[in-house]
């Protein structure tokens, strides 16, 4: 497959790309530069997306699921920017280290997920958000400043099922300039795209 001028192939143990993606890979085409981070990146499409761009100098991608870190290379490769892309198996920051990044962006799992609603084997880890959806939106707000350098921008994707005020709520409340950059909606819940910014004192 083909999206935004990004060559695919997928893996059905990865998610695939779907709207909330594109919404990031939208705001990513805008707004990546320098040193680029994803957070879950799935089938690497929103990382590669960011490699094309001239103005990324390099890209790493982290997945908790090890056939999205594979899938990953292979679509860098697929796109001949593999050399400008690291990808790793990480829970969240784990495998980070010390390193800061202009741009992090991520696309969590958000669903609200009962014991009876998780799906088999490791794609379960894209959609579980945990019973209130915001399980590991909880554990990156905690963690992500540290990552990000003094004047660098957040991108992630988040839902009505999540509540995704409470997450501009929080971010206002870390100092960061808030605002909605992308919005689709369907008949049981809206997605956006959350752009924050923390400039230097």
């Amino acid at each position: 497959m083909e999206l935004m001028g990004v060559e695919l192939v997928d893996d059905s143990d990865v998610y695939k790309p779907s709207d909330d993606s594109v919404l990031l890979a939208q705001g990513v085409a805008e707004y990546a530069q320098g040193k680029f981070l994803e957070i879950g990146c799935g089938s690497g499409f929103v990382s590669v997306l960011a490699a094309k761009k001239i103005a990324v100098s390099e890209v790493t991608g982290v997945d908790v699921n090890k056939n999205a870190v594979e899938l990953s290379w292979r679509n860098a490769e697929l796109n001949n920017v593999e050399k400008k892309c690291v990808f790793l198996e990480s829970n969240l920051f784990g495998a980070i280290g010390g390193k800061q990044f202009d741009c992090i962006a991520f696309n969590p799992p958000y669903l609200p997920t009962g014991e009876e609603e998780k799906v088999r084997g490791e794609l379960n880890k894209a959609f579980d958000g945990g019973e209130d959806g915001r399980s590991t939106i909880g554990e990156f707000l905690e963690q992500f400043q540290n990552f990000l350098k003094p004047n660098g921008v957040l991108l992630t994707i988040e839902s009505s099922l999540c509540n995704y005020e409470l997450t501009i709520q929080k971010l206002s409340e870390f100092g960061f300039n808030v605002e909605i950059i992308g919005r689709q909606k369907f008949f049981f819940e809206e997605i956006v795209c959350i752009k924050a910014t923390k400039f230097k004192q």
